[in-house]
C-alpha cells in the first residue's frame, strides 16, 4: 500500500498553521498527513533525511520516499489539492532560485509578520486522524 504524503511544518508558526488549515479544507481526498516539526516523530523523520534541528527553516513534504522543501514542497502540495488550487502548480516553471528567494524572505520574517504561538496547535477530533504525533 502506498504511504500518504506527510507535510512537516512549524507547529508554533501562525502562518504555517494557517497554511495547514488551508490545505485541510482543500484536501478533499484526504491525501495528506500532517506533522509538526517540534514533536519527536517530526524530528526523527527529518533526521532520516539528513536534516538537523538547526536546519528546520522550511515546510517539508515527504512523498514517495523523497523529501521536498521550500517552494518545491509548496507547489507539490498545491498540485494535489482540488481545483482551482491545483492550478498553482504551473508556477513550478519559475526557476527554483527565484521561488526559494521569495520563500526564504517570508520564512525568515514569518514570526515577526504573522506571530508565533507558545505551543503547537490543539487538534479537533476530526483533525486527530490527519496528524502524526
Amino acid at each position: 500500500m502506498k504511504e500518504k504524503p506527510i507535510i512537516i511544518f512549524d507547529g508554533v508558526c501562525n502562518l504555517c498553521n494557517s497554511a495547514v488549515d488551508f490545505v485541510l479544507k482543500r484536501d478533499q481526498k484526504k491525501v495528506f498527513i500532517f506533522l509538526p516539526n517540534q514533536v519527536m516523530a517530526g524530528k526523527k523523520i527529518l533526521e532520516k533525511y539528513g536534516i538537523k534541528d538547526l536546519e528546520v527553516k522550511s515546510v517539508y513534504l515527504i512523498e514517495e520516499k523523497k523529501i521536498y522543501s521550500q517552494s518545491n514542497a509548496i507547489f507539490r502540495i498545491l498540485k494535489r489539492l482540488s481545483f482551482p488550487w491545483n492550478l498553482g502548480y504551473v508556477f513550478i516553471v519559475i526557476p527554483r532560485p527565484i521561488r526559494d528567494f521569495i520563500y526564504n524572505i517570508i520564512a525568515k520574517n514569518r514570526y515577526q509578520w504573522f506571530g508565533k504561538r507558545d505551543v503547537c496547535r490543539v487538534l479537533s477530533d476530526e483533525e486527530k486522524a490527519r496528524f502524526l504525533l
